[in-house]
């Protein structure tokens, strides 16, 4: 169904498995990218998951906190869509190779077996606890290490002035640095920091904006290395970071312009 829509951002209908996994799990949809057939699809597909598809525990927070405001719920979803589909254009654009085919052969339907349905479902559990845990153990011990040793608190005085850039006050610096290494922290602060009157309207739909097209998690980058390998996972990277903070920044002057208030 979506497979018309897909070939213009340079990925087919196959894609939507990946992308849809997604929304609940970043990390193990790149993972899954091991499915599509051509290198050229799995790189914008990895792409487009990094930049433009928020995780379960991001944008369930988000959905709740921006809910109170409508038409800020409305605006980030539309925003998040012509982000999507406008950089999943581009990069198709950019990046050369064939276009992506879908074929696919419909088997008979049948009646599953239950016993099927239990060996597959222990089957793909294992093997995602066996892939995907680990990641997310090393991001815990880095974000230990972190507060241990101090490293934190300077790279959250060097996110202050971003912050104050983005219109947001300075104590949003934080969420940043945890919602990389861990997204469901960063989605947590911004609750935490609603529920105590920090942000007015625009102010959280700026930080919802940033911390949505912001690298998901250190968990999605080590699996970025994994499936891409270095130099590839470098240059996304070393877009998606300053493309986040420069959107936002955008948005701020822009509502400021226009003299939106949500």
């Amino acid at each position: 169904m979506l497979d018309r829509v897909f070939k213009s951002i340079g990925l087919s209908g196959r894609s939507v498995i990946p992308i849809v996994l997604g929304f609940g799990c970043d990390t193990m949809a790149t993972m899954v990218t091991r499915t599509l057939e051509t290198r050229r699809e799995r790189l914008i597909a990895v792409f487009l998951l990094s930049l433009a598809i928020p995780c379960a525990a991001q944008w369930g927070v988000i959905v709740g906190l921006l809910s109170q405001k409508p038409t800020a719920l409305i605006a980030w979803a539309v925003f998040l869509i012509v982000i999507f589909l406008g950089m999943g254009f581009l990069t198709s654009k950019i990046i050369p190779g064939k276009a992506a085919g879908f074929y696919m052969e419909i088997p008979p339907l049948r009646i599953p077996k239950f016993r099927n349905i239990l060996v597959k479902t222990w089957v793909r559990m294992k093997w995602y606890f066996y892939e995907i845990l680990p990641l997310f153990i090393w991001a815990s011990v880095f974000i230990w290490l972190g507060k241990l040793t101090g490293l934190f608190d300077v790279l959250i005085r060097g996110l202050e002035p971003i912050s104050l850039a983005l219109g947001l006050p300075k104590e949003a610096a934080p969420i940043f640095l945890y919602g990389f290494f861990r997204r469901d922290y960063g989605a947590a602060g911004l609750f935490d920091m609603q529920q105590q009157g920090i942000f007015n309207g625009n102010q959280l739909f700026i930080a919802a904006i940033v911390l949505t097209l912001f690298l998901p998690c250190i968990a999605q980058l080590q699996m970025m290395f994994k499936e891409q390998g270095k130099l590839i996972t470098i240059l996304m990277t070393s877009f998606i970071f300053p493309f986040a903070f420069l959107v936002g920044y955008c948005t701020n002057l822009a509502l400021n312009s226009l003299g939106v208030s949500f």
